[in-house]
């Protein structure tokens, strides 16, 4: 007798390709929108550690590869939130506090990891005074979110 015989496979295993794809459609906009975004910052995460990692390493002062390193390291740490924002969102989908979490998430990674970045590559200071306002954009995004478990 073979090991699978007499075994039923259960229908959620067993999806047509129509079932699947009425199923994805179904998917809450908020979790689709935050894990896109999210998904797309890793991906840029990434591309930015490896083009540190191998182009600039011998093209920008030794100093500023520290700031550099820190805008991708918060840069990966927030792509991932929000990704988890997105996943929240399949059982919180109209939370205000979750996409203002989102929203507030990806600032951060625009205002901390960017200002970062532009004051590793050019040098210019005055660009790090920009870089606590991403910090606190990541402070309200963790808040926002914690708000949003506690308000479910």
């Amino acid at each position: 007798m073979h090991p699978r015989q007499g075994v039923s496979i259960p229908l959620r295993y067993a999806l047509t390709p129509s079932e699947t794809d009425a199923k994805a459609a179904s998917m809450p906009a908020t979790a689709k929108l935050f894990l896109v975004v999210g998904a797309i910052a890793a991906l840029l995460a990434v591309a930015f550690g490896a083009f540190g990692a191998h182009a600039l390493k011998t093209r920008i002062a030794p100093e500023l590869m520290p700031v550099y390193r820190t805008g991708v390291e918060y840069h990966f740490y927030h792509a991932l939130g929000l990704m988890l924002i997105g996943l929240a969102a399949f059982h919180l989908p109209e939370s205000a506090w979750l996409r203002s979490a989102g929203w507030a998430m990806l600032t951060g990674i625009v205002l901390f990891s960017g200002s970062l970045y532009l004051l590793a590559l050019t040098g210019l200071a005055w660009l790090g005074a920009i870089t606590p306002f991403g910090g606190t954009a990541f402070i309200a995004a963790w808040a926002l979110f914690a708000a949003a478990i506690i308000k479910a």
